[in-house]
């Protein structure tokens, strides 16, 4: 397999050199400066990259931020994807996003996180697009990528969508696009907002793992969705913080608390589950502890959604959706 990804790259490579050197009296220097003209500089967090002003086929290598181009309504052609479960369809892309990749006939890359680089290059892109951290991250592969095309490299962890989104919009000329999303999410915002009454308890949101259960802080992206419509996030103490929480080199969007201190860490706040099945959290609701907790035993038990754990312009819609229904 490697020989063969190894001839596909020298056959790219070779076809470019002739490319680069066709008839019509064109120098080499204006050759280069055409070929400049037609790229940009786009400083990302793997390097740097010269890429194609108006991407025609743009080809996801992270699933994660697939939902996110297509958000922008970029061209993707083909994108990574996972393994069908619960939270995915049976291409093994995100259900919030699912039916968009569908309609715009997005096609499964491969599946699994080891990147294809055979099926890279037979999806012919002019532009890569994938993360620089997490399970689905390119980095091990970026100078494999880089020699099929230009390729570009994210982070996703460690900001919010919005963010994302005006990067990516501003490495692909679709600036505004990502401006017009952001201002329709903001948009729907502000209106559900004036529809509901936000309850005057705390919210702790959390995924109940049956080990240590990691909660949500305001720095989240879901505790920021919440906040912004209203909802005060309820501060987990330094004091109830599990040894786990040291594990997560220095994360503050996230704090792990010890099963037997969710009585003393969540107190009287409402309880709202990222990523849970309904039987999940009925289950979850029903273990000592847990069940004595003033958020149960008052009903103030909450679900985000299957889609609330990897947040992206349509699963936060769909968060906002879910709290106008239950809220208002």
């Amino acid at each position: 397999m490697a020989s063969s990804i190894r001839a596909s790259l020298i056959a790219l490579l070779a076809a470019a050199g002739l490319a680069a050197c066709g008839s019509g009296g064109t120098t080499a220097e204006g050759g280069q400066a055409a070929a400049k003209a037609q790229t940009r500089t786009v400083q990302h967090d793997a390097g740097t990259a010269e890429v194609p002003v108006a991407p025609k086929r743009v080809v996801s290598v992270s699933v994660t931020i697939t939902g996110h181009l297509l958000a922008l309504e970029a061209p993707v052609v083909a994108s990574q994807a996972t393994a069908p479960g619960p939270i995915t369809d049976g291409n093994g892309f995100f259900k919030q996003w699912a039916d968009v990749a569908a309609q715009r006939g997005v096609q499964v890359l491969y599946q699994g996180f080891e990147p294809d680089l055979e099926k890279v290059i037979a999806a012919k892109p002019d532009l890569i697009v994938g993360a620089a951290t997490g399970a689905d991250s390119a980095a091990k592969v970026y100078d494999k990528l880089q020699a099929i095309a230009p390729t570009v490299l994210f982070r996703h962890d460690n900001l919010t969508w919005q963010d994302l989104s005006a990067k990516l919009g501003k490495a692909l000329g679709l600036e505004a696009n990502a401006t017009k999303l952001v201002e329709t999410y903001d948009a729907r915002i502000a209106e559900v907002k004036a529809k509901i009454k936000v309850p005057e308890q705390e919210a702790v949101l959390l995924r109940d793992n049956n080990t240590d259960i990691p909660v949500f802080t305001d720095k989240s992206a879901q505790g920021g969705l919440l906040a912004s419509l209203g909802f005060a996030i309820h501060p987990i103490d330094a004091s109830m913080a599990a040894e786990s929480s040291k594990e997560g080199g220095g994360r503050t969007d996230i704090v792990n608390v010890a099963q037997e201190n969710v009585v003393k860490a969540f107190g009287d706040s409402s309880l709202f589950f990222v990523s849970h099945s309904p039987e999940q959290i009925a289950a979850t609701s029903a273990k000592p502890l847990w069940k004595d907790l003033p958020a149960v035993a008052g009903k103030r038990v909450h679900d985000l959604g299957l889609d609330s754990f990897r947040i992206d312009y349509y699963s936060a819609s769909n968060i906002v959706d879910r709290i106008e229904q239950q809220f208002s």
